[in-house]
């Protein structure tokens, strides 16, 4: 039975408070409020099991923000003498000791951090000792892939980001078109593995896709604000930017794409649905 991970157990025998379920060799017991509403024994029943503030193992339903392995961005809920404790999405938050800290965490704070087994008190802490963990070399991924990211650490040159838990990229600062804050989780896009094998990252798709779906927002958008919107042609890049979370060449280039399918007509500071003649 894996502490610290979601996996598949069966009901082995029900008591007051839950039931107990089985691996084939342990079991563990889930609280009569995480079990569905109807169950018989021998069924299965795919849980997160970790420790409880006593130390015992315990099966939820709950899916916590990550999982023994996962590198997550979570925020600081209590400081204390011996450590942090961060929310994972459970009841029970998870300790980030003192010595695990690469740098004193703040309360309130949103820090990127890797849940790891304590292999002594068979329990699950997080640290923010990440930078061991990760490599700089682009293996098994390729251009314009979507990946899950984790805003880590900010440059002079913008952030650097966790990628799908294994790789650091780097998002430029004039690349970044919404407010962002370390220990953001967020959908990122691998825009360029340079020749060094370092990975150039993305919060927005590349290329024609990108293109086509700013097309259908911007569309959808103007559809809905009653056929026009307050934005055009000479609209700077920061309101484009506040609406829409693209850059003004690429709104530019969509509303050159709307304009030559006759869709929309452009101004300086507004674009409307061109109506049908007649």
């Amino acid at each position: 039975m894996e502490i610290g991970k979601i996996q598949e157990l069966e009901i082995a025998r029900e008591v007051e408070f839950g039931c107990y379920l089985t691996d084939g060799k342990e079991e563990v017991l889930i609280p009569a409020k995480y079990l569905p509403e109807e169950y018989e024994i021998g069924d299965k029943i795919k849980v997160f099991v970790y420790t409880d503030h006593m130390s015992r193992p315990v099966a939820v339903t709950r899916w916590p923000r990550g999982q023994v392995g996962d590198i997550v961005g979570l925020e600081v809920k209590q400081v204390t003498e011996f450590g942090a404790f961060v929310d994972n999405g459970l009841e029970k938050d998870l300790l980030v000791p003192n010595k695990e800290q690469q740098a004193d965490m703040k309360e309130g704070g949103k820090y990127a951090v890797m849940i790891l087994l304590d292999y002594k008190t068979n329990r699950m802490i997080g640290t923010t000792k990440i930078a061991g963990f990760l490599s700089d070399q682009a293996e098994g991924v390729e251009e314009g892939q979507q990946v899950k990211m984790v805003i880590w650490q900010r440059t002079d040159l913008g952030y650097k980001v966790v990628i799908n838990g294994q790789f650091v990229g780097l998002i430029y600062n004039n690349e970044i078109f919404e407010k962002i804050k370390l220990g953001d989780n967020k959908r990122g896009y691998i825009k360029r593995i340079r020749e060094d094998g370092k990975i150039d990252a993305s919060l927005q798709k590349q290329g024609y896709e990108a293109v086509t779906d700013s097309s259908d927002d911007i569309l959808q958008a103007i559809e809905s604000n009653g056929g026009s919107l307050p934005l055009g042609d000479k609209s700077t890049p920061e309101e484009i930017q506040e609406h829409f979370g693209i850059s003004k060449k690429n709104f530019k280039r969509v509303l050159g794409g709307l304009y030559k399918a006759g869709k929309i007509e452009i101004f300086d500071h507004e674009v409307r649905l061109k109506m049908a003649e007649g």
